[in-house]
């Protein structure tokens, strides 16, 4: 999809504030800073558009991207902060849970996990929940770009076992936001489960 139009149309962190239009959703999940606005903002062609923090876990909401008025992408609050107190955490997972298993226009979830390094617990979990409740999930490998060529497949192969994809219908795609590899691949993915938007 070839992006003209993007906006934050709002932040929730309650299905009360929602956006009511009906578009097809897809969730952005992984540790906080793992990449999640760096791909945001190389799937909508934006340099700065998707905020980033240099403080872990200062998301605190459901951010609402509409992109093209067609679909949104639905930024959730990156897990593994170390600085949130249990009781903050405890409140972000009640918000995340509502919204990843009530939400009946969420099309599928694109689940983020740092390329250079095996997936944490956090992410084996996240992995593992998404599949309980049986939410279409796409694995992206970010900053790739800082894996040297060589070292590639055998990362594939740590992630692919690590999180257990082997013999999943899981897709995983090495993504760099400053290559742009893997971009049109993650845009694929997101376009069958929206029903081929164009």
């Amino acid at each position: 999809m070839e992006v003209q139009e993007v906006q934050l149309v709002m932040s929730a962190v309650s299905p009360t504030q929602y956006p009511t239009t009906g578009y097809p959703e897809i969730g952005l999940v992984g540790r906080s800073n793992v990449g999640k606005s760096s791909l945001t903002n190389t799937l909508i062609n934006r340099r700065s558009y998707a905020r980033t923090s240099s403080q872990p876990g200062k998301t605190r909401t459901l951010n609402f991207y509409e992109v093209e008025h067609q679909l949104y992408f639905v930024d959730v609050p990156g897990y593994g902060y170390a600085k949130v107190s249990k009781q903050e955490r405890a409140k972000f997972g009640t918000m995340i849970e509502t919204y990843l298993t009530q939400r009946e226009t969420l099309k599928g979830v694109v689940q983020l996990v740092d390329g250079r390094h095996a997936p944490s617990d956090d992410d084996v979990s996240m992995y593992q929940w998404l599949q309980y409740y049986d939410i279409p999930t796409l694995i992206v490998a970010t900053k790739i770009d800082k894996v040297k060529p060589g070292v590639r497949n055998r990362q594939t192969s740590l992630i692919t076992k690590t999180l257990g994809l082997k013999g999943s219908t899981t897709e995983l795609i090495l993504f760099s936001a400053q290559t742009k590899l893997g971009k049109d691949d993650v845009w694929q993915w997101i376009e069958t489960k929206i029903g081929g938007t164009k």
